[in-house]
């Protein structure tokens, strides 16, 4: 029996499409939100970034232990010479975050799969790793329709910890009042989303139409799906019903 369907966030329902040209733009948005236009100033933060906290970043990949975002950037800028208060700490995240909108894609058929699901009686949630401020991210979803058509969204940046760890997991099953056995998740990561989510016990189903991962200690997945409208097709599979 199925009673929800979970999935991730980028490389799945969203297309994630970074841009090297967008770490200074970003840095530029939130220094002139800060009232900053000095363009040597912006050269040495984005400069200061590449040495010293990108590295951490992408370290974090395959940590369980979410990256304290805000408190990496308010370093960052000190370096630099640029102290903020939380006020503008805020509104240097808010337009850093909004400069990445270009990266930010959501997949042709992503509203019409999640209609279809819901349409079905399946309660429908979101788990995913990513270090912004939650009230960016559930923003984003406002923006890009996707809030409306879900029943819970967890991040890492809310719980702390990332997938595979079960903690996220956990958080959006007892959101939505269902045991994992009862649950289906997509996403594109074999270690992430495949590994965290079978070892809760939830069925998976690989999500292959933005990326084809292949991570070394990924878990094989139940179902793979080469267009969204395939989880469809799982879904009928284990419900009986098209």
């Amino acid at each position: 029996m199925l009673d929800a369907v979970l999935f991730d966030w980028g490389h799945t329902l969203m297309d994630w499409v970074a841009d090297e040209a967008l770490l200074e733009a970003g840095h530029r948005a939130g220094l002139e939100a800060l009232g900053r236009r000095d363009l040597a100033e912006r050269e040495r933060v984005t400069a200061r970034f590449r040495e010293a906290y990108l590295p951490a970043l992408d370290a974090a990949y395959d940590t369980v232990d979410e990256v304290e975002y805000p408190g990496l950037v308010r370093r960052c800028l000190a370096d630099v010479g640029v102290e903020v208060d939380d006020d503008g700490l805020a509104r240097f995240l808010d337009a850093e975050h909004d400069a990445w909108t270009p990266a930010r894609r959501l997949g042709a058929q992503a509203h019409a799969l999640l209609d279809s699901l819901r349409a079905r009686g399946l309660g429908l949630g979101l788990v995913s790793n990513a270090f912004d401020q939650p009230w960016l991210l559930h923003r984003d979803l406002e923006r890009l329709g996707v809030a409306k058509r879900l029943d819970v969204a967890v991040f890492s940046s809310e719980v702390g910890k990332r997938k595979p760890d079960p903690l996220i997991f956990e958080r959006a099953l007892a959101a939505l009042g269902v045991e994992a056995p009862r649950a289906l998740f997509v996403g594109d990561s074999l270690y992430h989303d495949v590994g965290g989510a079978a070892r809760l016990g939830m069925t998976t189903v690989q999500a292959l139409w933005f990326r084809a991962d292949a991570h070394v200690d990924g878990v094989e997945p139940d179902f793979q799906a080469f267009t969204p409208m395939d989880v469809l097709n799982v879904v009928r599979r284990l419900t009986g019903r098209n």
